[in-house]
């Protein structure tokens, strides 16, 4: 992942849109040059796909047949397509839209979904899209606020595996960052993975869902969303000082993912990924407890439906058992007590875009 150095515009130069898109829902940050952080707009609305899911199911309760049409975008309508399909109604998917589903286009005819160039007689279409630009040109001037001089947006990739698991993809690719040599995406000398280096200029090849999402946005940075979200928690003072001198857990507890990070001194030196509604708080700190300690075996993750655990090499000793924790994330409940809420601005749902703004800054300024 050698990816060059990206220097947006000074933010005084205009607004930023920054949007954390989730499963559930997308937080959504602008930026107000002139106005404290605390002060800026800010949105926590559904999902884009989750709009796709109702309408899908309006569309299968009228009986009619449906046409998927648009870009590939994050999958959360899956449950509404095959709802649609056991009711005995047709479904056909534009090439681009099918990749919504999976990469493979017979894992998708599986499913029961056609695939072709043009929308049937009758089909009634849907969009798939991520991003609509006219959607957030509306909202913003309804609401009175300046169109953004650049978008910056997050959203979960599982990258591109026609002939495999995306689950299973998505963890080696985070295996590969944490295999990143040493300041192989800084310059600046440090040993571990550098959180900033997932801001992306360009997205590598196989980010197909950020590549389109890019494209959507008119080009600007993009990142996973789990990156957003351990860099949300860099960007809070009490954390960079605390992982400056130890070893700390940061855990996002997302609406349908679970995601660890192990940070010493600005780095990640371990990763854990679960599928939140398959956890309870008792598997989840078992879990964590052992991650922390770097014993958590990635098979046992997997055995239980999660995408994996991952650790750098050559852990320093200074960490320290990565004790202290740092929770954010919708789902943060199940860990009360288990560690320190943390809410970078004042609110923990924006942590995500707070974090694109901390990223941009390390890797050169916004």
């Amino acid at each position: 992942m050698n990816i060059p150095n990206f220097r947006p515009a000074p933010q005084d130069t205009g607004s930023i849109l920054c949007l954390d898109i989730g499963s559930g829902t997308q937080d959504v940050l602008l930026t107000m040059p002139g106005l404290n952080p605390e002060n800026w707009p800010r949105f926590v609305l559904p999902t884009p796909a989750r709009r796709v899911a109702k309408r899908i199911a309006e569309l299968t309760a009228e009986g009619r047949h449906i046409w998927l049409h648009g870009e590939n975008m994050g999958g959360g309508f899956f449950g509404a397509v095959k709802a649609h399909v056991a009711a005995g109604l047709r479904m056909v998917a534009h090439p681009d839209a099918a990749l919504a589903l999976h990469d493979n286009p017979e894992r998708v005819r599986a499913l029961g979904v056609e695939i072709a160039d043009a929308c049937p007689a009758g089909f009634a279409p849907v969009r798939l899209a991520d991003y609509e630009p006219g959607f957030w040109r509306a909202l913003l001037d309804t609401c009175g606020l300046p169109q953004p001089h650049l978008v910056v947006a997050a959203a979960q990739d599982h990258g591109h595996h026609p002939q495999g698991s995306n689950t299973v993809g998505r963890f080696e690719l985070w295996r590969d960052f944490l295999n990143t040599p040493a300041d192989g995406q800084s310059g600046d000398g440090q040993a571990g993975a550098n959180p900033a280096s997932l801001i992306y200029a360009t997205p590598p090849a196989h980010f197909t869902r950020l590549a389109t999402l890019q494209r959507a946005i008119g080009g600007g940075p993009v990142a996973d969303t789990g990156a957003a979200a351990v860099l949300g928690a860099l960007a809070q003072p009490e954390v960079q000082a605390r992982s400056a001198r130890e070893g700390v857990l940061v855990v996002n507890a997302g609406n349908s993912h679970t995601i660890a990070f192990l940070v010493f001194r600005q780095r990640v030196w371990g990763v854990y990924e679960h599928h939140t509604g398959m956890l309870t708080t008792e598997s989840l700190l078992h879990d964590l407890n052992e991650f922390r300690l770097c014993w958590l075996p990635d098979e046992q993750v997997r055995a239980a439906g999660g995408h994996g655990s991952a650790f750098a090499p050559d852990i320093p000793p200074e960490t320290e058992g990565f004790r202290p924790a740092f929770v954010l994330g919708p789902r943060r409940e199940m860990l009360r007590g288990h560690g320190q809420f943390i809410a970078p601005h004042g609110d923990m749902m924006l942590a995500g875009c707070h974090g694109l703004l901390h990223g941009l800054a390390l890797r050169g300024g916004a």
